[in-house]
């Protein structure tokens, strides 16, 4: 049996550390914000961010196919509208396999879900990847950001790897994929082999489709 977990599925994948805005107003998830507002001072205020698979939240008729890897979100700040809606400020927190989804516990979707550990991999392995794959991203950020120099990007291995996931532009499934990497090392490896293709794509094209706050994060569906 696992910890049960509400649950907010989006079209995005949230990460470790990462800064996560939400515009709530469908009934569901202002019933979960009330929930969690309503939880004793010293507990924590968080709920697992799930990418969907298929079907939407808005007017659904049966529940969608989501992902089994998610991270929880951590409730940050909470700005009530007069309206009933909310605006949270949210950062990704611990990452959790759902078990099994109850459908009909709550208004909103609850889980049994397992924590999942960040493991670093090889220790060596990460000590081979970590200066290419640093440098690789200040490469791809300056590409990306013309005429901007001396990005600060963070030197730990597993931050870095999250803030590279986040950052870079890449579809739904290979951000997933690189949630679910079973360890640093793995995500750090996928990494370098996705930013020199970015990189020598962007030097071919020399465009870029969207500006860069918009590859990171989307906004709330529900």
């Amino acid at each position: 049996m696992g910890d049960a977990l509400p649950l907010f599925p989006l079209g995005t994948v949230l990460f470790p550390g990462l800064v996560l805005p939400l515009h709530v107003f469908e009934d569901r998830y202002r019933a979960l914000v009330r929930h969690l507002m309503a939880q004793p001072a010293d507990a924590p205020r968080e709920f697992g961010v799930v990418a969907i698979r298929r079907g939407w939240e808005v007017e659904q008729r049966a529940a969608p196919t989501l992902h089994e890897i998610g991270c929880t979100a951590q409730v940050r700040d909470v700005t009530e509208r007069p309206d009933g809606r909310f605006d949270l400020a949210t950062v990704g927190s611990r990452r959790f396999a759902i078990r099994r989804v109850e459908a009909g516990r709550e208004p909103y979707l609850v889980a049994d879900v397992d924590w999942l550990d960040e493991a670093p991999g090889d220790p060596a392995e990460v000590d081979r990847l970590l200066p290419t794959v640093l440098d690789l991203f200040q490469r791809y950020l300056r590409e990306i950001r013309p005429g901007l120099a001396g990005e600060q990007v963070p030197d730990d291995p597993t931050v870095l790897s999250y803030v590279v996931a986040a950052t870079a532009a890449l579809p739904l499934g290979e951000r997933q994929a690189l949630l679910a990497a079973p360890d640093t090392a793995a995500r750090l490896r996928a990494e370098r082999h996705r930013l020199r293709f970015e990189i020598a794509l962007l030097r071919q094209v020399r465009a870029v489709p969207v500006p860069l706050s918009e590859l990171a994060v989307t906004g709330s569906p529900n």
